[in-house]
């Protein structure tokens, strides 16, 4: 049976202030729903405070939803010990945004990638599991005795990717996994993820910002605004095609995307203004919030 990721109806809130505050609690998500299966490459967009981060943590059963349900092949999975997630984690791995911050600089890369085998207690031959992660990511297998502080920053996301890989999962939630890498690697990260893809059947939730990326490398795109999904579809259709105010804002804001048509072109600025302070694009002094 394919291994398929689901979040069904998921709505999260965040508390409202102190507890001896009486603020009202605020709607990170509501009623989400998204899947992602083997060979599916799905890309979650929106601006900063969409709400992609609160979903991914959902979905990595880190925050337990107000309502709805995340189940992998129909079993629920629950925030809750590690323990109980062990069977979870081992099918559903996450790839960081910041490889620095998640790699320990006093451990060699050997133990980087055994570290994630022992904590989920995966059992059979550990070495070899090591050097075949190494070797999917294209990275020479003689950088096990070194540490991060002597690698590269893209041989750094390599290590990461490979250390979700190394417990043979069959979904990879990536969060901006090219972000802030430059365009030789950001294209070589882009392409390794792409070949898990297709190659190893692998299914992947790629959240971004960035949409010249999400056109490169996702069959299907969801858009978040306000903890809503405004919008999905086919990833090529829906940067040609865009139907709503915040889809078409976030094109508009990328040059050498492939064109939106031209009664799209025309509706940008119109719907500029009127979704300006409901949209969630933009900061309290006007700026556009499309960075991470």
């Amino acid at each position: 049976m394919s291994t398929e990721l689901r979040g069904l109806n998921l709505s999260y809130r965040y508390s409202g202030g102190k507890p001896w505050q009486a603020k009202p609690a605020t709607a990170a998500l509501t009623d989400v729903s998204l899947s992602v299966g083997a060979g599916q490459s799905i890309a979650l967009v929106g601006s900063s405070g969409s709400g992609k981060s609160t979903l991914l943590r959902t979905l990595l059963a880190l925050h337990k939803p107000h309502a709805g349900v995340v189940e992998l092949d129909d079993r629920p999975a629950r925030a809750g010990s590690v323990a109980s997630l062990r069977w979870y984690r081992r099918i559903v791995q996450y790839v960081p945004q910041n490889p620095a911050g998640s790699l320990d600089p006093r451990m060699t890369i050997q133990q980087l990638l055994q570290e994630p085998l022992h904590q989920l207690r995966v059992r059979g031959d550990h070495r070899r599991m090591i050097q075949e992660a190494l070797e999917r990511v294209e990275l020479d297998p003689a950088h096990v005795r070194r540490r991060p502080g002597e690698l590269s920053g893209g041989q750094n996301q390599r290590v990461a990717i490979a250390r979700a890989l190394v417990t043979s999962p069959k979904i990879l939630l990536a969060d901006e996994p090219v972000s802030g890498l430059d365009l030789p690697l950001r294209n070589t990260v882009l392409d390794l993820l792409g070949r898990l893809v297709t190659r190893d059947r692998m299914g992947l939730l790629f959240v971004s910002h960035d949409l010249a990326a999400v056109a490169q490398l996702c069959q299907r795109t969801v858009v978040l605004s306000s903890g809503r999904i405004v919008e999905e579809g086919e990833t090529a259709r829906l940067l040609k095609e865009a139907s709503h105010p915040v889809t078409r804002q976030l094109i508009a804001a990328v040059p050498g995307l492939p064109a939106m048509s031209e009664s799209a072109k025309h509706t940008v600025m119109a719907d500029s203004q009127s979704s300006y302070n409901r949209s969630g694009l933009h900061g309290r002094n006007g700026t556009m919030l499309l960075q991470p």
